[in-house]
């Protein structure tokens, strides 16, 4: 027999329970409660019919009540399961936003990347047929880097153009002087003139400037994604502090021991509730916001003038030009390498007999607009941007505001026209106690939760350096400063502010550090052997195949 029944067993001659001679209130029936209790999946077996003596309640007033030990310790375990239900479904809206964009935008980068490597590759097969696929490893070295850098890859994507476009000239300055054998010194030598030259005209200086803006605005966009999307999801997975649980408790299912089950909260006794139990969220909400609105930065670049669609789409026609010129002013060029690094051999005779025209005259054609590919991932980069702008505004402010969300809903609180007839702690009547300010510090004097304000959440912290980290790269990615992912050690110590430069030696927005000499691999072969040397090819490769995957990228 439960504990209880002997309880509420009047006796026989009439007398109420527990209640003094003479008194003319009757023990309340549990009937509602019973039938709310067993509708949450509960055993009736812990339930009396009628109320009995509260004082084995912890938490509950310890009046007349219908709860027993057992019901008070399940419906606190209910109150802990249903408030994080609640914190989780609240931040639903925030987690969908970043997990779903993240993948968008990933998938279109990645699609874009494919294209420029499918299209460029095309485009020089029937172009340039043979001579173009005896040297396709520079492109394909080149989109390599260009994947690896865009996965977080440590890539430094000026040194890669710069080197495209001396192995390029490597390449082309052979091919068009056939009836010469050239050493690797000689070549090195070659390498050495190409800003002195300019073989290729502007094209090489507009384009990494073009390119690199927009590799770095795409990969720390989406990096920024992902960050947003992990923090997201960790802290709407909320664990509630014991002080937490019990007014939790004491707000959700004390009605039901009062006799209450089909009053709700008052709205002011709902909001210190939640904003004591979720303190250290709302701390996040400052880091958060200037996360945001980094992010929001950075995307209006996506769109304007780092947008990498309109980078990549002409990248083939730059190419074209750069490959142009360098043909139309080869004898210029070759007098002048030839002047300073001295004249070479002559070739063997199977190979003098060839001339340049023979080997090398070809010349780009544009696209025609029905030859370019679809948009990547069935969208373009405006139509992306657009849509998480108006996102990310939404989610501004997000943690702050779960507890405003939550008690404003109807099935959560009884609304602020009835604030006469909800549940304020005690019985049905008005709230009274005023509502605290957010935040952890602010929750010292909260008269509904114990919370210690001098032990600030440390995995709360941890996102809190997260947020920190990422906006002080997305900060440099929108003045086009390049930022290396896997290297946060200097980031995450010290002060923690997360800053990787002083404002006053940060570069401006339009300044941009560039090597003007590029960096050659010293270990260069000749033509016929230098598809066997990766690091070399790669290098060179990376340039052009930037542009060309750039272009692509763009279509």
């Amino acid at each position: 027999m439960p504990s209880w029944i002997g309880a509420v067993i009047l006796p026989l001659s009439g007398l109420l329970l527990s209640l003094p001679a003479g008194a003319e209130v009757k023990a309340r029936s549990c009937g509602e409660v019973r039938q709310a209790y067993g509708a949450k999946g509960f055993s009736l077996a812990d339930i009396p019919y009628q109320e009995i003596a509260g004082e084995h309640l912890r938490i509950c007033p310890q009046e007349y009540t219908c709860c027993t030990t057992e019901m008070e310790d399940k419906l606190s375990q209910q109150s802990k399961l249903e408030f994080e239900n609640l914190v989780e479904e609240t931040s639903h809206f925030v987690r969908t936003t970043f997990v779903s964009r993240h993948k968008k935008f990933d998938e279109f980068f990645r699609e874009l990347l494919e294209n420029a490597e499918k299209s460029l590759n095309d485009m020089f097969v029937r172009t340039y047929g043979m001579l173009y696929m005896q040297n396709s490893e520079v492109f394909q070295d080149l989109f390599t880097e260009l994947k690896r850098y865009y996965t977080g890859g440590n890539v430094n994507l000026e040194e890669m153009l710069n080197d495209f476009w001396a192995r390029l000239l490597e390449r082309m300055f052979q091919l068009i002087n056939p009836q010469y054998h050239f050493s690797e010194d000689y070549l090195e030598c070659v390498s050495k003139y190409t800003d002195q030259l300019k073989p290729f005209g502007d094209v090489p200086r507009k384009l990494k400037i073009q390119v690199t803006r927009a590799f770095i605005a795409a990969r720390t966009f989406v990096q920024g994604l992902t960050v947003g999307r992990e923090v997201a999801n960790r802290v709407s997975k909320v664990s509630p502090t014991p002080g937490c649980i019990r007014a939790l408790m004491k707000m959700l299912y004390c009605p039901y021991c009062r006799g209450l089950p089909t009053v709700r909260p008052c709205k002011n006794y709902c909001l210190n509730v939640m904003k004591g139990c979720l303190a250290n969220q709302a701390d996040l909400d400052t880091e958060w916001n200037l996360f945001i609105d980094a992010m929001l930065l950075v995307a209006e670049r996506l769109e304007g003038p780092f947008n990498i669609e309109s980078v990549m789409d002409p990248i083939d026609v730059k190419i074209s030009e750069a490959i142009m010129n360098m043909q139309e002013n080869s004898m210029q060029v070759s007098a002048k390498v030839f002047q300073g690094c001295g004249q070479p051999k002559p070739a063997p005779a199977l190979r003098s007999a060839r001339s340049a025209p023979e080997n090398f005259n070809t010349r780009f054609r544009p696209y025609n607009p029905e030859e370019r590919p679809t948009t990547a991932a069935g969208t373009s980069l405006d139509r992306l941007v657009t849509d998480i702008k108006e996102k990310l505004k939404l989610s501004k402010k997000v943690w702050s505001a779960l507890p405003y969300t939550i008690c404003k809903d109807e099935s959560m609180t009884a609304g602020a026209a009835n604030e006469e007839e909800c549940w304020n702690g005690h019985s049905k009547a008005r709230y009274l106690p005023e509502i605290m300010n957010d935040g952890l510090t602010n929750q010292i004097n909260n008269p509904e939760v114990d919370v210690d304000i001098t032990r600030p959440d440390t995995f709360i912290r941890q996102q809190i350096m997260a947020l920190r980290v990422m906006t002080n790269k997305l900060k440099n990615a929108y003045n086009g400063n390049d930022v290396n992912f896997q290297d946060t050690s200097d980031e995450s110590s010290g002060s923690g502010s997360g800053s990787g430069c002083m404002d006053d030696v940060c570069p401006t927005e339009f300044e941009f550090v560039t090597t003007e000499a590029p960096a050659v691999d010293p270990d260069r072969r000749e033509v016929d052997s230098s598809a066997a040397q990766p690091g070399h090819s790669l290098l060179s490769g990376s340039l052009v195949c930037i542009v060309l995957a750039l272009q692509r990228l763009c279509r």
